[in-house]
């Protein structure tokens, strides 16, 4: 399945060859805060705990520039569109991680299975070696690591960069695909790691 979808993206001219370009890590216009007079009068702990109803996915996003791996734990990914391929995924304004996934112009989404849950907060560990001990290889198209024992993948390059708020929105071109049919996966719902029962 994997390979037919690869031949398919290839077909559709998706997986292009040229080099990947380096992203400006904060776009233009300057971001700014938002101003006092624009703030809703909606209490943050209260925002995120409505918002936390909503269960999602768990994916780490992963990269390679000069500086060797990178990557994050993100559960703000989803699909976009269908034609042409892309995805999106949202990552902090204060990352330090999004400025070498900038600079390397591609990334790999990993998406994790329900047993993955020590491999998703080793990668939400803000300056750590997060790749330590962890095996991976190179996703076909990017080079992005692509973690060993992941369900699914997407191998991608940045296509666009917008603003929200506190976050940046980056889509992404996918360049590469594949998946397994078995295995459930890791399920993020008010603070916990979760997953499917019968």
């Amino acid at each position: 399945m994997a390979a037919t979808v690869v031949r398919y993206l290839r077909s559709v001219g998706a997986a292009a060859t040229a080099p990947a370009e380096p992203v400006e890590a904060l776009p233009r216009p300057d971001l700014r805060a938002v101003r006092d007079d624009e703030r809703l009068p909606v209490d943050p702990a209260e925002f995120r705990g409505v918002l936390g109803h909503f269960a999602t996915g768990v994916t780490v996003v992963t990269a390679r520039d000069e500086a060797g791996p990178t990557g994050f734990a993100c559960q703000s990914f989803a699909s976009l569109s269908l034609d042409p391929p892309l995805v999106v995924f949202m990552v902090g304004r204060t990352s330090t991680t999004w400025p070498r996934i900038a600079r390397a112009g591609t990334f790999c989404v990993n998406i994790l299975g329900a047993e993955q849950g020590p491999l998703c907060r080793a990668f939400a560990v803000s300056g750590a070696d997060k790749f330590a001990g962890v095996p991976y290889d190179a996703a076909p198209v990017t080079g992005s690591p692509r973690l060993d024992g992941v369900p699914a993948w997407v191998d991608c390059r940045i296509q666009n960069v917008h603003t929200g708020g506190d976050h940046l929105i980056v889509v992404g071109r996918v360049e590469a695909l594949g998946g397994t049919a078995e295995g459930d996966p890791l399920l993020f719902h008010r603070g916990r790691f979760g997953r499917f029962t019968d």
